[in-house]
C-alpha cells in the first residue's frame, strides 16, 4: 500500500489549551507543521512586563519559531500563510475573531479545538464554564470554523468527566493533553480520509462568554455548592475574592480553595466567618456553608486557612463585604 504524504498544517494557538497540541503537532509523524503563529506579547504582572503566550514559551523551548500577529486578517499575514499553501489550518485558544479570507484559504479550511462539548458552552470561557454550571463531563470538539461563533460543524467530539475537586487550570491542561491525543488522527481522517463534519444540533446551545475580573466576586447571599464551583472556575485566573474588614478598611482576600461543608449549617447573616470545633474557618452563605480551605490575603501569600486564622483576628461578628467601600 502506497504511504500518504504527510498532511501540511498551520498553527495558531496562545493559551495553555494550546501547547499540548503544538507539541503533537511538532512530532506527528503524519504531519508536517509549516508554521506557527501566536498573540503578540503581553505585559503582565505588577512591573507590567512583555510577556509571551504560553504556546510562545512552549516553542521556545522545542526550537520552534512562533510569529506574533496582531491580526490573522491582515493582508500581509494572509499572503504569508498563502505562500506557504497548508492544506489545513488548526485553531486553539488564540484569540482572535476569523474573517472569510482567512477561513476559505487553506483547502480544508481552518479546524478549531474547542473545549466543550459543542454545541454546549460556545464562546470564550468553556471551561470556566462547565465547571460554574456544575457538569458532570466536558471534552473536545474538532469544529470546522465558520463565520459564526463556534457554530461551525464537527468532525469529532472526544467526552471526559470533571473530577468533583477540579479546577478551571488543571481541567484545561487536561484537556489540551485530551486533544493532542486524538489531533493527529483526526488530521490525517480529514484531509486524506474525507472524514465529513456534522453540523451542530439546534438543541442545547449555551454561551460562555469572555472573563472578567468581577466575575471572581463571591455573591455569599448564594448557594454554598455555586461558590464552592465558583473558587473552582475562577483558578487561576481571576480568582475568587471578597473584602475582609479589618482595622484600617475593607481589604481585599482571595479564596483559592473551598468545599461545602457538610452538616446543619448555623444561623448567621451570609458573609459571617466562624471557626468550627475543629478549626476549620466556615463562611455563612445564603444556603449552606462554606469550608475555606486556601487565601490569599491582599498584600500577602497563598496560605491555608489554619495560617490565616492565626495571623487574623476571626470574631462572631466578622463577616465578608461585598464590595471595598462597605463597611
Amino acid at each position: 500500500m502506497d504511504l500518504l504524504e504527510p498532511v501540511s498544517v498551520y498553527y495558531l494557538g496562545s493559551g495553555r489549551l494550546g501547547v499540548p497540541i503544538v507539541e503533537a503537532l511538532c512530532r506527528g509523524p503524519d504531519l508536517r507543521l509549516l508554521g506557527v503563529a501566536t498573540q503578540p506579547d503581553r505585559p503582565a504582572g505588577r512591573q507590567r512586563r512583555l510577556e509571551p503566550t504560553d504556546v510562545a514559551r512552549r516553542c521556545a523551548e522545542l526550537g520552534v519559531r512562533a510569529e506574533r500577529v496582531p491580526s490573522v486578517n491582515q493582508e500581509s499575514f494572509l499572503r504569508r500563510l498563502s505562500d506557504l499553501a497548508p492544506e489545513i489550518v488548526v485553531v486553539a485558544s488564540f484569540g482572535q475573531i476569523f474573517r472569510p479570507p482567512l477561513l476559505e484559504l487553506p483547502v480544508w479550511g481552518c479546524l478549531n479545538v474547542h473545549a466543550s462539548l459543542l454545541p454546549r458552552h460556545r464562546g470564550a470561557s468553556p471551561v470556566q464554564a462547565a465547571i460554574l454550571a456544575g457538569d458532570a463531563r466536558t471534552g473536545v470538539s474538532f469544529m470546522r470554523m465558520d463565520p459564526g461563533l463556534d457554530t461551525g460543524p464537527v468532525y469529532r467530539r472526544v467526552p471526559t468527566p470533571i473530577a468533583p475537586d477540579e479546577d478551571a487550570g488543571r481541567l484545561e491542561v487536561r484537556l489540551g493533553e485530551l486533544a493532542a491525543a486524538v489531533l493527529p488522527q483526526v488530521l490525517v481522517d480529514v484531509v486524506r480520509g474525507g472524514l465529513t463534519p456534522q453540523p451542530q444540533a439546534p438543541e442545547g446551545v449555551t454561551y460562555a462568554p469572555k472573563l472578567s475580573k468581577d466575575d471572581g466576586r463571591i455573591d455569599w447571599s448564594g448557594n454554598a455548592e455555586r461558590i464552592a464551583r465558583q473558587v473552582r472556575a475562577m483558578l487561576p485566573w481571576p480568582r475568587a475574592f471578597t473584602w475582609l474588614p479589618t482595622a484600617s478598611g475593607p481589604r481585599r482576600l482571595q479564596i483559592t480553595a473551598a468545599c461545602v461543608h457538610p452538616g446543619e449549617s448555623a444561623a448567621a447573616p451570609a458573609g459571617t466567618l466562624r471557626v468550627s470545633p475543629e478549626g476549620h474557618l466556615i463562611a455563612s452563605c445564603g444556603q449552606g456553608e462554606l469550608a475555606l480551605l486556601r487565601l490569599v490575603p491582599e498584600g500577602r501569600r497563598e496560605m491555608p486557612a489554619q495560617d490565616f486564622i492565626r495571623g487574623y483576628g476571626i470574631s462572631r461578628s466578622t463577616q465578608f463585604t461585598a464590595a471595598a467601600h462597605e463597611s
